[in-house]
């Protein structure tokens, strides 16, 4: 007789702080003239490059992810003034210099800035906890389908991921920040108060073992 086999499902949930924050800053220009219009740009540019410089012991980075110079056109094809943007990309580690950070980049009107995204990096020891703890489920509940009938587990013969795909998800919220004028009533900036959104990542794996003959079913 062949022998049986139980099949079942592990799943776990975990909440983990991110490891990392992104968020995009932006600065813009518009004039007539357009070697003005990216002259402008170049030079804020570089004004952020500055301050961001200031902050590399912190272990940030950056990247330009993206430039933009176009015309604004009026009756047809006549161009009446030119509009430009540079984005840099910008990935912190250093929670604590975040909110700082923002507050001083939001300072210029001609910055706007999108973000903080949270997540984890890849390849985070936290995919792998979730995972063994998604195996730990599944094995749980095989020990206890196979006690149920008098049996115990005997063997392991497969284990997958439900998904095909590391059964690992990330989730992730943005906050946009658009303004930060005026002060503090001492004078100071207003520090803009940041807080990490947990990252829930789930696991789903599938395991079937051989079990040893049950007792009687009577």
């Amino acid at each position: 007789m062949d022998q049986p086999v139980v099949v079942v499902r592990g799943e776990a949930v975990h909440e983990v702080p991110p490891d990392e924050a992104t968020f995009q800053v932006t600065v813009s220009a518009a004039d007539r003239d357009r070697p003005l219009v990216v002259r402008r740009l170049t030079e804020r540019s570089a004004g952020i490059d500055t301050l961001l410089d200031s902050y590399d012991q912190a272990g940030l980075r950056r990247e330009t992810s993206g430039m933009n110079v176009y015309p604004e056109f009026r009756r047809g094809e006549k161009v009446t003034r030119y509009h430009g943007q540079i984005s840099t990309t910008v990935t912190v580690t250093d929670f604590a210099i975040l909110g700082e950070l923002m507050t001083r980049l939001a300072g210029d009107g001609l910055v706007s800035l999108s973000g903080p995204w949270w997540r984890l990096r890849p390849g985070s020891p936290a995919g792998a906890a979730v995972r063994r703890a998604a195996i730990g489920d599944a094995l749980s509940r095989a020990r206890d389908y196979a006690a149920a009938v008098g049996a115990r587990l005997d063997r392991l013969v497969e284990i997958s991921d439900t998904d095909g795909g590391g059964g690992a998800v990330y989730a992730a919220r943005s906050m946009q920040v658009t303004n930060l004028s005026g002060g503090a009533a001492d004078g100071a900036e207003p520090a803009l108060d940041v807080t990490p959104q947990l990252q829930t990542l789930s696991a789903q794996v599938l395991l079937r073992a051989l079990i040893t003959n049950p007792e009687s079913l009577g």
